[in-house]
């Protein structure tokens, strides 16, 4: 494992290898990391580290009962995150890459990034302007027939696909519009379910590709139950989910 030391951005979602997190910064602490972000060369990757919370905002209350009737204001890099913010997310996450970082008029920025390589949390550092962590980088392990059980959990997603959107399946997406490579399959099931925050971190943290596929085959097997129950509830309603203030 390789340790690096990077920004540190606290989302209340799960980011995944290979997905993209668009973001709108508005926070100061987060407009001073990608205005240090974009002190580096752009022929260099601008990489910081998204974890999710566990406990905590993700936008720090600004002004009384902002952003909830029992708020009290709070400033700094650690705002909202409690006296210890280490363990205030969880201890797994994943480093994005920033391809696009765009500072608008009015000082926020939009930011277009991909998840890149898995990390572990070992400790956070709260005396600059915003979050840094110090991360361990995690290998993706195939684990045991990862080939043959990322194709039962296309297939399951395919019916999971069909019973979500109410589709025929001639409408849906082939086998050629999906990836083949285990580890890819994982990552995008597991963005694409719609799951709580907890279990998407849990399938992130999985141990290897195939016991995050094996996690996933069930969950989509027993997600199809479910909806197949509730044909009466719209698509639109099932996909309906928070968006991110950040």
């Amino acid at each position: 494992m390789t340790t690096v030391r990077l920004p540190l951005f606290p989302l209340n979602s799960v980011l995944f290898p290979g997905l993209v997190l668009p973001l709108n910064v508005f926070e100061e602490r987060y407009r001073a990391m990608m205005r240090d972000l974009l002190k580096t060369p752009e022929e260099e990757p601008r990489r910081f580290a998204v974890v999710a919370i566990r406990d905590g905002h993700e936008v720090a209350p600004s002004a009384p009962g902002m952003p909830d009737p029992t708020a009290v204001p709070e400033r700094g890099p650690a705002a909202g995150f409690g006296p210890d913010p280490a363990k205030s997310f969880h201890a797994v996450g994943c480093i994005a890459d920033a391809a696009t970082i765009r500072e608008r008029a009015d000082g926020t920025f939009e930011v277009l990034a991909t998840g890149t390589n898995r990390v572990r949390l070992l400790s956070v550092d709260t005396s600059g302007p915003f979050l840094t962590a110090e991360l361990d980088e995690l290998a993706e392990e195939q684990g045991d027939e990862a080939g043959a059980i990322a194709e039962g959990v296309l297939r399951a997603f395919r019916q999971y696909q069909k019973r979500l959107a109410g589709a025929r399946e001639r409408s849906l997406s082939t086998g050629a519009d999906l990836p083949d490579e285990p580890s890819v399959v994982s990552y995008l099931v597991a963005a694409a379910m719609m799951l709580d925050t907890p279990t998407k971190q849990r399938l992130l943290q999985a141990p290897d590709t195939a016991s995050r596929l094996r996690d996933e085959l069930k969950l989509l097997r027993s997600e199809t139950a479910i909806i197949r129950s509730l044909p009466s509830l719209p698509a639109s309603e099932l996909t309906r989910g928070q968006t991110s203030l950040n």
